[in-house]
Parts: structure tokens; sequence; C-alpha cells
């Protein structure tokens, strides 16, 4: 279990916080509007109204045993970069910041925070990937345009080998794990079967890994 700080209970920072806390984690919901603090009191391990762009107001909320901070501070840029400047101060350096536009991401990379977020952008992009190819079910960008996905297998591919299925990528693509039901098979080998309703992770180059598309559709 961890423990974990959000700064602006909006609809990004509260579905943040609401998640956390599901997945086991302590966390402490801060806002400057108290009729949103009041909303989240009973939901979150604590709460507390804070005006954020004051840095003793932040030192009050002991924020330097939390594991992480996350500004999630909506349209008001003056107050998300006060923020994480009050934070660094403290000595903070695990800090997740929102980002709005261009401009509020440049700023917050010059101050070095861990992790810029843009969960519109993010959000449209998972969209746009759900809706070309519908077989992915998640997928992990790794970098220098590699991904890990997951795909579920339909009717039309049970039945076939793992190698039969990676025989147009072979040396490309690779399979990681297949996820039949509650077991789990690891590195499954070229003549493993693939049945109805696997669920099989794969890791390559995203060109190779769209080539599967027709045949895992």
């Amino acid at each position: 279990m961890a423990q974990y700080a959000v700064v602006g209970l909006g609809r990004f920072g509260a579905t943040l916080a609401l998640q956390l806390m599901r997945m086991g984690h302590d966390v402490v919901g801060i806002d400057s509007d108290r009729r949103v603090i009041e909303t989240f009191a009973d939901a979150l391990t604590y709460t507390a109204v804070a005006d954020v762009t004051d840095e003793r107001a932040l030192r009050e909320l002991n924020l330097t045993v939390y594991d992480a901070v996350v500004i999630a501070i909506g349209e008001n840029l003056q107050a998300s970069l006060l923020c994480v400047v009050h934070l660094k101060n403290m000595g903070i350096d695990n800090i997740w910041v929102k980002a709005t536009t261009q401009a509020h991401h440049l700023i917050l990379s010059r101050l070095g925070v861990s992790r810029i977020i843009h969960p519109e952008e993010e959000m449209g992009a998972r969209t746009a990937q759900a809706l070309a190819y519908p077989m992915i079910r998640e997928y992990m960008a790794l970098g220098d345009k590699q991904y890990i996905v997951e795909i579920k297998v339909t009717e039309r591919m049970a039945g076939a080998s793992l190698a039969e299925l990676l025989s147009s990528v072979k040396g490309e693509v690779f399979g990681i794990l297949v996820k039949r039901r509650e077991q789990l098979f690891p590195n499954p080998a070229d003549p493993f079967l693939i049945e109805s309703d696997d669920t099989v992770v794969l890791a390559g180059v995203r060109k190779s890994l769209l080539k599967l598309a027709d045949r895992f559709s």
C-alpha cells in the first residue's frame, strides 16, 4: 500500500483519487473549494481545504511523507506552477502534473517534474486505437515505436498455434503471455495452441504489430 496526494479534485483529479483508493492505497485529496472537499470527505483517506499557492499551507499538510504528489489543477496555470515550485522547495521529487497547454508543458519540463500528464490527448489516442484496431484491448508504449499489446482471441483464431498466428512477423513480434480464464501461461512456446476467449499478450514494433491486424480481427 502506498500513500498519494492529489491536488485538485476536478473530474480528472477525483477520478484518479478514487481509483487509487479502489486499488487499496491511501489518498489525501486537496482542493481550495470547501464544497468539493465535502463531496469526497467520506470517499478518501483524508481531505483538506488548502490554498496550494501558499507554501506554508502546503507544509502544514506534511506532503513529504507521501510516495507521490499529483497536481491535477485544471485551467489555473499560475496555481499549478506555484504548487510545483513550492513542492520542489519542500524537497519533494516525485511530482506528477496535469498539463493543459503546450506552454504549460514547456514550463513544467523546465521545472523537472517526474511526469507530465495530458489526459485528454492520452484518452483521445486510446480511443482512436480502439476504433481503428478493436481487436487490441490494451496497449503500452515502450518507446522507440515498440509496444506491448493485449489481444482477445476470436473463434476464427482458435485452434491455431502461436507460431501459426505469428508466422507473418516471425522474429519481429513475440508472445509474452497467454491468459486462459484463471490460468496464466508465461513465455508460451511456438506450438502452444490458442483457444477461443484466450487473451494473448504480444510485444514488438508498431509496424509489425499492425501487420497482424487482419489476422486477429
